[in-house]
Order: structure tokens, then C-alpha cells, then sequence
């Protein structure tokens, strides 16, 4: 997301020369520059898919391992969480890029063709055109790889998560018997010679950190966008 002294630094040039309306030529170059920013927001946008895709899947195959018998050991449940891991990490490397194109053609829908499309005059060396001209000649992220890791923590993969625990404290809990005693937990989770009560513990801190991440990365996101109420940003 832009700064203050960015946003400020723009205002100031756009008010340096008195703004002009909007030539035809211009409208027309706008709109086709709106058109190919959407189409590469919606080529970036199908990658984020196939990338939840996978987790989506690679879940699904840990589910049925898990669960195809009585005897079956639910560790692919617990490995399932690293991998899906892996996955979130690459999707918001993917939506740092998708965010790149669809800040810009918001800030064409917001600045350019409102206005336009409520009567208002349209003129260049305006805030919004420095602030886009910038951006097109100094191309950068607009979030870090943390807030988009949170953002699609809170928008997908907090479910996927939230399934792989679940199901794996379930099969713990129901197979090959329904538990009757906490030591069956133990041993029933136990990994090769790593304790039991170890693997529980240390899936419990897994979820929970994760917990604590997407309200951490929320709170970021929170603040970035009372920031972006009274100034002309793009993030």
C-alpha cells in the first residue's frame, strides 16, 4: 500500500499542473489498459484457484488413507498439514501478483469510471493518474508475502486446516475402538519414538499459531485499510 508521504508526494504533483479533461483518445487508451489489467487479474486469479485446488486434493487422499481402515495410521492426516502449509506459502506468492493488477483496475473503476459514469467531469494530472502512472513505471508488490499468506489463511485454507484437525483427532478418537481412556490417546498418536502426548502437543501449537497469525496479519490488514479511506492508494 502506498504511504502518507507517497499519497501526499502524488497530490502534490497532480495539483504542480492544472488538470484537464479527458480527450477521447485518452478514454479509449484507459479503457484498454482497464481491459488488460482484468485479464491478467483473471489469469493470476485462476493460478490462486488450481493452487487451493491441490491442497483441496492432496486433503482429500490423506482422508481416505486415513480412514480406509480400522488399523490405519492417521499420520498422512498429520503430514497432510505441512504440505497444505507448503501450498499456502506458494498461493500467496501468487496472490502478490494478483494483487498487482486488481489494485489498479479497481483504481480505474473507482477514479476513472465513476465518475465518469455519474456525470462528473473526468481530468488528467489528477491524484488517481499520477498514482497509477507510478505504479506502471515503478511496478511493486502491494503487500507482503505475510499479509497475503493471511489473507488467504483467513479466506480458504483456515478451513482446509480446520478439516485436517478434526479428522485427525477424530480418527484418534474412534479407531480401531472408541477411546476410553487418555492413555490410549497417547499411545494411538504416537509416531515411531516420538511420544504420543508430543505429537498432540505439538498439533495443538500448529493450529494455534496459525490461529494467531491470521488475526495478526487481520489487524495489519485492518489498519492498512483505515489508512486508505482518507487517501488515494492502491494495496
Amino acid at each position: 500500500m502506498m504511504s502518507s508521504q507517497d499519497a501526499t508526494g502524488v497530490a502534490g504533483a497532480a495539483a504542480a499542473e492544472p488538470a484537464r479533461p479527458c480527450s477521447a483518445a485518452e478514454i479509449s487508451a484507459i479503457a484498454h489498459l482497464y481491459r488488460g489489467e482484468i485479464y491478467r487479474s483473471t489469469v493470476w486469479r485462476t493460478r490462486l484457484d488450481s493452487t487451493t485446488n491441490w491442497a483441496v486434493v492432496t486433503t482429500g487422499i490423506a482422508l481416505s488413507a486415513t480412514f480406509s481402515s480400522t488399523q490405519a495410521s492417521p499420520l498422512p492426516m498429520a503430514m497432510v498439514g505441512l504440505i497444505v502449509s507448503m501450498f499456502l506459502l506458494l498461493e500467496a506468492r501468487r496472490y502478490r501478483y494478483f494483487n498487482i493488477w486488481r489494485a489498479r483496475a479497481r483504481l480505474l473503476e473507482t477514479d476513472f469510471f465513476t465518475p465518469m459514469l455519474r456525470g462528473d467531469p473526468v481530468a488528467m494530472n489528477d491524484a488517481w493518474s499520477q498514482l497509477l502512472a507510478r505504479d506502471l513505471c515503478l511496478p511493486r508488490y502491494h503487500v507482503s508475502l505475510a499479509r497475503a499468506a493471511g489473507r488467504r489463511l483467513r479466506r480458504t485454507y483456515a478451513w482446509i486446516f480446520l478439516i485436517q484437525a478434526l479428522a485427525y483427532y477424530g480418527k484418534l478418537a474412534i479407531h480401531p475402538t472408541p477411546l476410553t481412556a487418555a492413555s490410549q490417546l497417547w499411545s494411538r498418536a504416537a509416531i515411531g519414538p516420538v511420544p504420543g502426548h508430543v505429537v498432540v502437543a505439538a498439533g495443538v501449537v500448529f493450529h494455534v499459531a496459525w490461529m494467531v497469525f491470521a488475526y495478526v496479519t487481520l489487524r495489519l490488514d485492518q489498519h492498512s485499510w483505515r489508512l486508505r479511506r482518507s487517501l488515494i492508494a492502491i494495496g
